[in-house]
């Protein structure tokens, strides 16, 4: 008989785990053929629950949300994949995949889900992800086509400006920044004048005037 995929789930939403749940037990009939075998509501904690599964041996996929409290998502993500290389990571989010897919995938995820896809891919991308391959759904595929041809001002920002851009682009001023990520708020304020020049803008408001224009603008979670 073959394993089951054991997955862990990485979201503070106990909605959202919950509805996880429910979608990959349902389209797997309840059968062991996928089980949520952990969960976790921070970042820290998702990397504390791979390590108590016999350093992710015990897990065969992490759901792993990008807009996690106190360690976001692409942080996680490159932990694991440090820690752990051989462990399929999926992002997931409420953010478009021409935001976002791109850059998880050169971070080595194993898939991009918009929180908004449909059960049967959802499962399809678990299946994909345990068996070694990369999830691209049709969306993903035509920012990674986007990124080939073209590569915006956005995405020349490191990894670190990038979270200071999605912040700044949500409404949240320096100190705000600055306690989310741990840096101080002189640090944020330098990543902001690095984001400044890289994108063109003078000030906030056409940052976030830029961020509209490009797709880049970061919904409220």
């Amino acid at each position: 008989m073959t394993p089951p995929i054991r997955v862990l789930i990485g979201d503070d939403h106990r909605i959202v785990r919950e509805g996880l749940k429910q979608v990959l037990g349902d389209l797997s009939n309840g059968a062991p053929e996928i089980v949520v075998c952990a969960e976790a509501q921070t970042g820290p904690e998702v990397i504390e629950r791979v390590a108590s599964l016999q350093g992710g041996e015990g897990v065969d996929v992490v759901l792993l949300d990008i807009a996690l409290p106190e360690r976001d998502g692409l942080d996680v993500l490159q932990a694991l994949r440090a820690a752990w290389p051989a462990l399929p990571v999926l992002m997931l989010s409420t953010y478009p995949e021409r935001q976002y897919a791109v850059r998880c995938i050169k971070l080595g995820a194993a898939g991009y889900l918009n929180k908004s896809a449909d059960a049967d891919a959802m499962v399809a991308a678990v299946r994909k992800a345990a068996a070694g391959g990369i999830y691209v759904s049709a969306a993903t595929a035509e920012a990674l086509a986007a990124a080939v041809s073209k590569v915006s001002a956005t995405e020349a920002l490191s990894h670190r400006e990038h979270q200071v851009f999605r912040l700044l682009t949500a409404g949240h001023s320096v100190s705000e920044i600055g306690a989310q990520l741990g840096l101080a708020p002189n640090t944020v304020s330098t990543y902001r004048a690095r984001i400044l020049e890289k994108t063109g803008a003078k000030n906030d408001v056409e940052l976030a005037l830029y961020a509209e224009r490009h797709g880049k603008s970061a919904p409220a979670t």
